[in-house]
């Protein structure tokens, strides 16, 4: 696979930018400014304190990232500045972490490079800094929470995803996630994170030979950005130049699967704030809201095409309540017309939910491309593991499913 990447957020032109506009902006508070108050951290960001993080921070390199950034912000005299400061940082953090999977720098650390942990909690130390920064200007808290918008989208990649244009060229989206269940065990990775670090901004060749471009987001755990339209935001511009897309998450024990179908409900299993929601995916046109939408990508051809170490299935399992019923009901071969879902073929939980947004949003939309969710197995450590923040067997792990899911992305292309 080729590995070159154009250029792009240009950060030294924004350090220009940015020094630029410090030289503009008053140095010291107005009369009548009062220092803002600082925020309460999130539950997320509250983890940041336990010994795990502090370990994958240092043992990456990248226990400098908050520091750097809070140093920054110290310095910084207005809001416009602030902008500049949170686009310049949060965009650096996403292309360190993109150049780092993809063997681009120095190695700092001892972890391996496609470890997505590194990013998860930098982003989440940076977080916490802009929560708690006190400015010696007036900022308001929907000024704060513009600025946490801002870094979020980019550290993510949200906002740099730049398809080719031009004929006999591919263009390709694929979302990742964050770790996820950090209360169950915080040393957790998820392979559709890593997968979306080393692929982003890659080329591929398909089965006939046309060069195809790979871009790259990664999604947060949190119910709530959902519901404020982080897929929709992200995907919007590119579903109507994409030829193929695919959401990714972790899944199932030992297996990929190609998910059929997915439904319009949220299960309530808490998110990474430990906040919990049961009811029915919230849209901004629910009157016309489907109870499912299905998948577009070539499932039978990913099946059918050996694409690495994990079997992949093509899983066409629901729960539904049927027309005219009231309890719930498993459905091996998908929905009956009529039904309400409980449970797409990727659960309940946000995988499913990004799997319904994207695929709403190509209905919606009237995008061709075809598109739909991949479930990645689920990463473990090693046999006899329960302390050490990585191992052999895990990295081993973790690259093998990065190189399958590049596998399957390449067949979808082909056969899509």
């Amino acid at each position: 696979m080729l590995r070159i990447r154009t250029p792009r957020t240009p950060l030294r032109t924004l350090g220009v930018t940015l020094l630029a506009a410090t030289a503009l902006c008053p140095t010291a508070p107005s009369a009548a400014a009062q220092p803002a108050a600082a925020q309460p951290l999130t539950a997320e960001e509250q983890r940041l304190e336990r010994a795990v993080p502090k370990e994958i921070l240092r043992r990456s390199g990248f226990g400098t990232v908050a520091p750097e950034f809070t140093r920054a912000l110290a310095a910084v005299r207005s809001y416009r500045q602030a902008e500049l400061t949170v686009r310049h940082h949060s965009g650096a953090l996403w292309e360190r972490a993109v150049d780092r999977a993809q063997g681009r720098g120095p190695a700092a650390g001892d972890l391996s490079r496609e470890d997505d942990r590194p990013l998860y909690w930098a982003r989440l130390g940076m977080t916490a800094a802009l929560r708690q920064w006190q400015p010696e200007f007036a900022l308001t808290d929907a000024q704060r929470a513009r600025l946490l918008d801002r870094l979020e989208r980019s550290s993510r990649g949200q906002d740099s995803m730049h398809l080719p244009a031009g004929k006999g060229i591919e263009r390709i989206v694929m979302t990742g996630f964050d770790p996820f269940t950090l209360d169950r065990d915080i040393r957790i990775s998820n392979p559709s994170g890593a997968a979306a670090l080393a692929l982003d901004g890659t080329w591929i060749r398909t089965a006939d030979g046309t060069t195809a471009r790979i871009e790259t987001a990664v999604f947060p755990v949190r119910w709530q950005d959902f519901a404020d339209g982080t897929v929709e935001r992200t995907l919007r511009p590119q579903l109507p130049k994409a030829d193929l897309f695919t959401t990714v998450s972790q899944g199932r024990v030992g297996r990929f699967d190609i998910e059929r179908t997915n439904g319009a409900w949220r299960g309530g299993f808490p998110d990474n704030d430990n906040a919990s929601r049961t009811e029915t995916v919230p849209v901004s046109d629910p009157a016309s809201q489907p109870q499912w939408t299905t998948t577009t990508l070539p499932y039978a051809a990913i099946v059918a095409t050996p694409t690495g170490r994990f079997p992949v299935f093509d899983n066409t399992q629901v729960t539904e309540v049927p027309a005219g019923g009231t309890d719930p009901v498993v459905r091996a071969n998908g929905p009956t017309p009529g039904s309400t879902a409980r449970s797409g073929g990727g659960g309940d939980y946000l995988s499913n939910e990004v799997a319904y947004r994207a695929t709403l949003l190509r209905d919606r939309l009237g995008a061709t491309a075809p598109g739909g969710h991949v479930h990645t197995p689920v990463l473990q450590f090693g046999t006899g593991n329960a302390t050490e923040v990585t191992d052999p067997e895990f990295v081993r792990n973790r690259l093998d499913i990065i190189a399958q899911v590049r596998e399957i992305i390449r067949v979808a292309a082909s056969f899509g």
